[in-house]
């Protein structure tokens, strides 16, 4: 397994430590918590892409590699893989540098898909008029 990510010089779309409360009492942080930065950062490459409100309405092929620790660096990193009429599907890869390593290690990867919603919560098209 490497251990740099092939697009280490891009930002993020989400960067955050890994704190006390998120751990088990093994001091490993919980799956639940890792999950749903997993979910914020895709949304936000799927909003930028909708330019609009998503939903999440599907996690695929999620598997956690190595454990997060408290302390951890977390970053994760977004692809579109495929835009649909109202669905972005979104890889998430992510990984976890110790506060004081120079190494990022792979710790978890998944596929979200969310749908672009109006104010009344149904689903639109993405590629509507005005919709990069």
């Amino acid at each position: 397994m490497s251990y740099e990510h092939p697009d280490y010089d891009r930002c993020p779309a989400l960067r955050t430590i890994a704190m006390p409360a998120d751990a088990n009492a093994n001091g490993d942080i919980f799956g639940g918590w890792l999950l749903s930065q997993m979910d914020l950062a895709g949304s936000v490459v799927a909003v930028q892409r909708a330019k609009n409100k998503v939903a999440t309405v599907g996690i695929e092929a999620m598997s956690f590699h190595q454990p997060v620790f408290v302390g951890d660096e977390v970053s994760c990193y977004c692809k579109i893989e495929k835009t649909g009429r109202t669905s972005i599907t979104v890889k998430v890869q992510t990984w976890a540098r110790a506060r004081t390593g120079e190494a990022a290690r792979k710790v978890t990867e998944g596929q979200f898909t969310y749908v672009a919603i109006g104010d009344d919560r149904k689903p639109i098209a993405v590629d509507r008029p005005g919709a990069a």
